[in-house]
């Protein structure tokens, strides 16, 4: 087992990333690797908030809702691990294809990724993440902003391209059209009273 930090590569592979062994997190991303921070308590805060809620919408349905760390790497079907060059910790998500569903993570992409993000990780989360997702075909991508407390919605259209869908804030209640029924109350994620 190896440290990233030591050691040297120009290209990581899914299977590199599976032997690092040093007791910190990482992203591969377009086979670079990125070390991530550990997440803050306000970060902490809204994920359970709005981890809470998408476990109770989808209790004794089809899809199932998961939290960080589990490792999801985007890939075209078949490929081995040494051709696998993409592998996130998204804060959250949820997958509908059971079919993906491995015990040591996720292979493909989910139907939703939700990532909260402070002024440390804005960049990436904002740009290189929404990126990889859309390449991926991941159908709906959510962006906390802890600071700003604003949800922003992005969906994948026909085309294959994020569509920016809106900016929510605490007094913000939206409807997610991919699952029908699902609703999220921002004011249950950013109270008032934390304004």
């Amino acid at each position: 087992m190896v440290a990233a930090t030591k050691k040297k590569k120009k290209v990581w592979s899914y299977a590199d990333y599976c032997e690092i062994d040093d007791g910190k997190r990482y992203e591969l991303i377009a086979g670079k690797i990125y070390a991530m921070n550990a997440p803050t308590t306000e970060h902490q805060r809204v994920c359970l908030k709005v981890a809470v809620l998408l476990y109770d919408f989808f209790q004794d349905k089809p899809c199932e809702v998961f939290i960080a760390p589990v490792d999801v790497a985007l890939r075209k079907k078949g490929k081995a691990d040494r051709e696998i060059f993409d592998v996130v910790q998204p804060d959250l998500l949820v997958v509908c294809d059971e079919k993906i569903i491995e015990k040591r993570g996720i292979f493909g992409s989910p139907d939703l990724i939700v990532e909260i993000f402070s002024p440390s990780t804005a960049s990436h989360d904002n740009i290189r993440k929404r990126r990889l997702y859309e390449e991926n075909g991941v159908k709906e991508y959510w962006l906390i902003g802890t600071e700003d407390r604003l949800i922003r919605v992005y969906k994948l259209d026909i085309d294959g391209h994020y569509r920016y869908e809106e900016v929510y804030d605490s007094s913000s209640t939206f409807a997610v059209a991919q699952f029908p029924g699902l609703e999220i109350d921002c004011g249950k994620i950013f109270p008032k009273n934390q304004e």
